[in-house]
């Protein structure tokens, strides 16, 4: 019998090396409605092109993460898959989604985040379900942002910078305390089978019993 290849959650492509300014140029000439998200570290350039299973995993954790502040009446600034970089690092990445929460009153009047002037996001969400990625974690550790959320398909690991600005792996959210992050998965898979609405509305209910 045929084996049935398992379909790819994403594609990645990795160039080395790669210069700095060619990374610049390539953001400003491929802009800002695509689909590619890129990644820049010691040379390493990442290109990344999420698919189906990708998106909708980044799509629903972000409608969770959306819930969770609306029911703990929290501010929160969702800003995508913002391109944070700095020129004095030469270092850059693209999140599947960043969040402000802790700093939100020092950027909510602003549509445009510059690194060299402005907090980094307090909460970065990573899908990362095919592997052979670039580890994104000293990126993010350099860039100052304090928290990453990973998901791998089956498990939602949170990773807390240190004053090192290395990551420890992390039982409880700095965003959400009190909120078991571990439990999280299993909405996302049953979001599959009884759909996303109910699925939020389920969500919705366990936050305010937490």
């Amino acid at each position: 019998m045929p084996v049935l290849e398992q379909p790819l959650a994403e594609t990645r492509v990795m160039l080395h090396p790669v210069r700095w300014q060619t990374f610049k140029i390539l953001l400003g000439d491929l802009g800002a409605h695509r689909g590619t998200r890129l990644a820049y570290c010691e040379e390493m350039l990442e290109i990344m092109t999420p698919l189906g299973e990708h998106e909708h995993n980044n799509r629903f954790i972000d409608d969770l993460i959306r819930a969770i502040a609306d029911e703990k009446n929290l501010n929160i600034k969702k800003m995508g898959s913002l391109t944070l970089k700095r020129d004095d690092l030469q270092k850059g990445v693209e999140p599947d989604s960043c969040y402000y929460l802790q700093n939100e009153p020092q950027v909510r009047g602003k549509q445009n985040i510059n690194l060299n002037i402005d907090p980094p996001p307090d909460l970065v969400l990573e899908i990362d379900i095919t592997s052979g990625s670039l580890n994104k974690l000293p990126i993010y550790g350099a860039l100052g942002v304090p928290e990453v959320w990973r998901y791998d398909g089956e498990d939602l690991t949170v990773w807390v910078r240190q004053a090192s600005g290395k990551y420890d792996r992390a039982t409880h959210s700095l965003a959400f305390p009190d909120v078991e992050i571990a439990a999280i998965p299993q909405f996302v898979r049953q979001s599959l089978i009884d759909g996303e609405t109910a699925t939020l509305r389920e969500f919705r209910r366990w936050i305010m019993s937490v």
